[in-house]
């Protein structure tokens, strides 16, 4: 699944799926902008990219602002020419319950976070993946397909961004521009602990033995192999659909 010559913007690139996902591409020849707002370990991840040839692009952003999100675009553009393949895959998570006083704070922090800014970077950079017949891969999760307690908001983002992924796949259909999702079970990342949970590890604990079939979580690495056989040429057929991986949750 080589990438060579191809350029990838890569959001949530400082750690979890998105680092995995960035040093992957890496590794297959990809060149790179890794955005996040975590500037020191978009630096880490980016010399572990660096390492298989190319030197990443980093941009410091906060993807809830509309300037940034320009900023990524035209910058990418300006330092690579072209742009082959998006990887939105920048995403948050609270707790949140309609009974809960704070529930429209955490409903428009995570829209704002999980699905507008996801159609907002797409409709900027949609122009130049029909330039290239590129292609979007969309990170949702298994939550998009059933509800869970205690996550109201992050649900409904979550399936929001599964029924984008499908609208969009139709929009840019026309013009060769495949996209896609996956749809991750639980995966160890620090999701989690970013979200404020204050019992996380017993949270992964309690989800691998009692919501998994196969009584085990997914690495990033694992996640990262599909959006990239996603992106590849291997799935030039596939569009509009979500792959899931999540240990046989959905059988539980």
């Amino acid at each position: 699944m080589s990438f060579t010559g191809k350029v990838a913007i890569v959001t949530g690139a400082a750690s979890g799926i998105g680092a995995a996902t960035a040093k992957a591409l890496a590794k297959e020849g990809a060149k790179l902008t890794l955005v996040d707002k975590d500037e020191a370990k978009q630096q880490e991840v980016a010399k572990q990219c660096e390492q298989h040839g190319n030197k990443p692009l980093i941009i410091t952003a906060d993807i809830t602002k509309d300037e940034d999100v320009r900023v990524i675009v035209k910058n990418t553009i300006v330092n690579f020419g072209q742009l082959d393949l998006l990887v939105n895959n920048a995403g948050a998570c609270r707790t949140s319950s309609i009974l809960e006083e704070h529930v429209m704070e955490h409903f428009d922090f995570l829209m704002n976070t999980n699905l507008r800014s996801m159609v907002y970077l797409t409709h900027l950079a949609a122009p130049y993946l029909i330039k290239t017949k590129g292609n979007i891969v969309n990170t949702s999760s298994i939550v998009a397909l059933g509800v869970t307690e205690r996550y109201l908001a992050y649900t409904v983002t979550k399936a929001g961004v599964s029924h984008f992924t499908r609208c969009v796949a139709l929009d840019l259909a026309p013009y060769g521009v495949r996209v896609n999702a996956v749809a991750p079970g639980a995966t160890k990342t620090s999701i989690l602990e970013n979200s404020g949970e204050p019992n996380a590890d017993q949270v992964w604990e309690t989800w691998r033995k009692e919501h998994t079939a196969l009584k085990k979580l997914s690495e990033p690495e694992e996640i990262a192999d599909i959006i990239l056989f996603l992106a590849s040429d291997k799935a030039r057929s596939i569009t509009g659909s979500m792959y899931v991986c999540d240990n046989g949750s959905l059988l539980m």
